[in-house]
């Protein structure tokens, strides 16, 4: 979603009901002063994953 990967040294997941309700999230104006705080003052790299299983090995995740 945004940023290099620059290696991770602390992972945090956040669930959305859905990808729509992410963007709306990450692009609202009541977000906007923490993205810029972050952007301005950190190096940090988003990114968007789903719980579909294309493998269909782990038989709690949806399969596609």
């Amino acid at each position: 979603m945004e940023g290099d990967d620059v290696g991770s040294t602390l992972i945090a997941l956040i669930e959305f009901p859905s990808m729509e309700t992410m963007h709306g999230f990450a692009g609202s104006d009541a977000y906007a002063p923490c993205t810029k705080a972050r952007q301005t003052g950190d190096i940090t790299s988003l990114q968007v994953i789903d719980d579909t299983d294309i493998a269909g090995a782990i038989p709690y995740l949806p399969k596609p």
